[in-house]
């Protein structure tokens, strides 16, 4: 029996979070799962949007499943993903982009891996107000946690027998954040001779992905720019609600779909639950659940295939308990 805890999140959260559950639960790994609160919905209880509970529960189980979370633009309380990344040293950020059975793209074929480094750059959160109207934000780049990042992503390549990693940097302009970066992958690179290693600058590489995507394999970014790219690489596949993610560091894992908390939709049933299932299907091969995972991932292609029971993000008219009763039913 494996223990994970499962934060349900704010907004479209609840909703997703108990579709993935089901859909997990029908695959039939053993999981008990230890439901706290984080974001919005925890500051009634505990006057906080990251209780120390939260903390404590991933720390001795490992191992979270979490849902989208809130964020105050321009003021209000620090984003919680951001919080728990640097809390819990998740310094990768895994997003496999995969072309879909049928959910209709601009392109097919699409096999691209975001690996973003996750506790420092612009993401660090170091600003202040230097004087009325003037705003200074700090951007944090270190040699320990730029090769943490590429080694990452080397032992992943390795692992999963990709041929090419991209790293994607702006060195023309910030000669030594970013040089520093691109050091470190390079070094790290040395250590790795087959897999192929190239660069790229970042405004030249979102007009690439545009033009010609299946020139990628692996790219390797900071953070600001992996949370910019992996948004427009889902668009290549359909959008955010069939996008999966995972935060991996030494000792802990968080997974979570990428797009955020849609409270226009809460509440409504209209939530596409996809992304967070398949960012479970991340979780499960992180458990060594690989069964399980193979399984939902299958079900999920079958029923994006026949197409009757997709939700309105995706092109159709499909409630979220539909979806996810259809997947169960593929299982």
């Amino acid at each position: 029996m494996k223990r994970i805890t499962l934060i349900n999140g704010d907004g479209i959260g609840p909703e997703v979070v108990k579709a993935t559950v089901k859909v997990v639960e029908a695959a039939g790994p053993q999981i008990k799962w230890e439901e706290v609160d984080a974001g919005e919905s925890a500051i009634n209880e505990y006057g906080t949007v990251l209780p120390q509970n939260v903390i404590d529960s991933i720390k001795k189980n490992k191992v979270a499943l979490k849902g989208p979370v809130g964020t105050p633009i321009g003021d209000g309380f620090r984003s919680v993903s951001v919080s728990l990344r640097k809390k819990l040293d998740l310094y990768a950020n895994l997003r496999p982009i995969k072309s879909l059975p049928g959910v209709k793209s601009m392109y097919k074929n699409i096999d691209i891996v975001v690996v973003r480094e996750n506790t420092e750059g612009l993401y660090s959160g170091i600003e202040h107000e230097v004087v009325p109207g003037v705003v200074e934000s700090l951007k944090i780049i270190t040699e320990k946690a730029s090769t943490k990042i590429a080694k990452f992503a080397f032992q992943y390549a390795k692992k999963k027998n990709r041929k090419k990693i991209t790293a994607i940097h702006k060195a023309n302009i910030m000669k030594l954040s970013d040089g520093l970066f691109l050091q470190c992958a390079r070094k790290v690179a040395q250590d790795y001779p087959k897999v192929q290693y190239n660069e790229l600058i970042v405004d030249n590489t979102c007009m690439q992905l545009i033009l010609n995507p299946h020139q990628f394999d692996v790219l390797l970014l900071e953070n600001l720019y992996g949370d910019i790219v992996s948004d427009l690489c889902a668009g290549l596949i359909g959008g955010l609600g069939v996008a999966p993610g995972a935060n991996i560091g030494d000792d802990y894992a968080i997974f979570e779909a990428i797009h955020g908390s849609a409270p226009d939709i809460a509440g409504k049933n209209l939530a596409n639950p996809i992304a967070l299932i398949r960012s479970s299907v991340l979780m499960l091969e992180h458990l060594g659940e690989n069964e399980a995972a193979a399984r939902i991932t299958q079900a999920v292609h079958k029923v994006l295939e026949k197409g009757d029971m997709l939700t309105s993000d995706i092109g159709g008219h499909g409630k979220t308990t539909e979806i996810t009763e259809e997947i169960i039913e593929n299982l």
